[in-house]
């Protein structure tokens, strides 16, 4: 199996539909694999790294929250840490944005938007400091990755992004451990091939620069994790 070039092949997630049962079953264990293997912990450290820099940026967008669990972590850090965070999350699924709901329903400084991010009024974009993307670029194709970003840098955003390194070991370690561990056919299928859907480092910092970014920093973390931010 070759690992020189992206997958385009369709994961499940991406069918338009879904039974819910299976796509609650999903998110379940994607939050068990991220707190497991470092996905929450990649979001948090470019985060912080980007919080350093200016303590005045105050808005999140979390593109394509699925269950809503990387959003609780940045408001629970916000928390502990004393930072004015407001965050907002996008999602094109309804139902995610009904199981999200019921999740963070004692969190105050979310709300949750069902719609493409597309969609979304110049007006409340012009809010936004900053757009993170964690395990949703690699749904797209690279054109429609490039769209993405150069909308993000026509509204001045800081781009935060958590995505897979797309290798052997990290392919076949995550078949081994969902084959084993996992109840939900959409894991079991959906995350050794997100692995092939996944990046090379300078795959993702040419993307960047298609999309008209110059101050770009690409960062590898366990597990399998590129963290980049950009800025416009």
């Amino acid at each position: 199996m070759s690992f020189s070039q992206r997958s385009a092949e369709r994961e499940y997630l991406d069918e338009n539909v879904i039974q819910v049962a299976d796509l609650y079953r999903n998110l379940e264990e994607l939050d068990t694999i991220n707190k497991q293997l470092g996905g929450y912990r990649a979001s948090l450290k470019g985060l912080k790294s980007i919080l350093k820099s200016s303590s005045s940026l105050r808005t999140i967008l979390d593109i394509g929250f699925g269950g809503g669990h990387t959003i609780e972590q940045f408001s629970r850090y916000a928390e502990r840490n004393k930072h004015s965070l407001f965050l907002y999350g996008v999602d094109i699924k309804k139902d995610c944005l009904i199981y999200a709901e019921k999740n963070l329903i004692s969190l105050h400084n979310i709300r949750l938007i069902c719609s493409d991010v597309r969609d979304l009024s110049e007006e409340f974009l012009q809010q936004i400091h900053i757009i993170h993307c964690s395990l949703f670029l690699h749904h797209l194709s690279d054109d429609e990755i490039v769209a993405l970003l150069k909308f993000c840098k026509i509204n001045n955003c800081i781009v935060l992004v958590n995505d897979l390194h797309r290798n052997w070991l990290a392919y076949y370690s995550i078949k081994i451990l969902t084959a084993l561990f996992s109840r939900s056919k959409l894991v079991k299928h959906d995350a050794p091939l997100s692995v092939k859907r996944g990046f090379k480092r300078e795959e993702l910092i040419l993307l960047f620069e298609n999309a008209g970014f110059q101050n770009v920093s690409v960062q590898w973390t366990w597990a399998f994790r590129y963290i980049v931010i950009a800025k416009p």
